[in-house]
């Protein structure tokens, strides 16, 4: 493990980043130690637990790497050296999480067998086969969906331009519909006008005529008086 915690080196922050990485460092040997016991999906369990706290101890790492630069020279070296125990102490834990991963019997259990002619072994296959069938099933329903949205999608777009046409053809109309009834007011208002001239015109017809009939009648008064 890494030296003890010098405080007189370096600057609180990076003493800080240094006690926490002891103890997740703690944590992680504790988890490694609890993976090695395990088998099976316990064992998958502890040992995504266990990567978990490697990654929390290569940030508090990239934490302190950062931070030691601000150190000054004088006291540096003493805290270059603590940082690469530190790196060195969670690369052989990094190490032997990756064997522990990399261990298949524990990992898998009584299932995992290295005679690729064994039963288990053609077992282990047809379950992968099936559920990689599975999959393939699941994305082919996925890519019908898609399509199936997308023939949607572009059968609702095709509706919408049909009614925006129809609406287009329906305000068109209506503007017709309008120009006309203004023909027609225009024709009834010419229409009327005609009428009165017909019967003024018939007024003045009729009273020519009488003045014409009052005159000869007094013609012929005036000729037998």
């Amino acid at each position: 493990m890494s030296n003890p915690l010098d405080t007189d080196a370096g600057s609180e922050l990076f003493s800080s980043y240094e006690a926490e990485l002891k103890l997740v460092q703690a944590d992680l040997n504790q988890k490694l130690e609890q993976v090695s016991e395990l088998s099976g999906e316990p064992r998958k369990s502890a040992i995504r637990l266990a990567e978990r706290t490697l990654d929390e101890a290569n940030e508090l790492l990239g934490q302190m790497r950062i931070e030691k630069q601000n150190i000054p020279s004088a006291t540096r070296s003493k805290v270059n050296q603590r940082f690469r125990n530190f790196e060195s102490d969670i690369d052989g834990q990094k190490r032997k999480l990756k064997t522990l991963s990399d261990d298949r019997k524990a990992l898998f259990g009584n299932r995992y067998s290295d005679n690729p002619d064994s039963d288990q072994q053609l077992e282990q296959r047809q379950q992968l086969l099936s559920g990689t069938e599975r999959l393939d099933r699941s994305s082919q329903r996925l890519r019908d969906s898609q399509r199936i949205a997308n023939e949607t999608e572009g059968i609702g777009r095709d509706t919408l331009a049909d009614l925006q046409l129809q609406r287009e053809t329906i305000q068109h109309t209506r503007m017709n519909m309008l120009e006309s009834e203004g023909y027609v007011d225009r024709s009834v208002k010419t229409l009327r006008g005609m009428g009165r001239r017909m019967a003024t015109n018939r007024i003045i017809t009729v009273a020519i005529i009488t003045i014409l009939v009052l005159l000869i009648v007094a013609v012929i008064y005036s000729k037998f008086h």
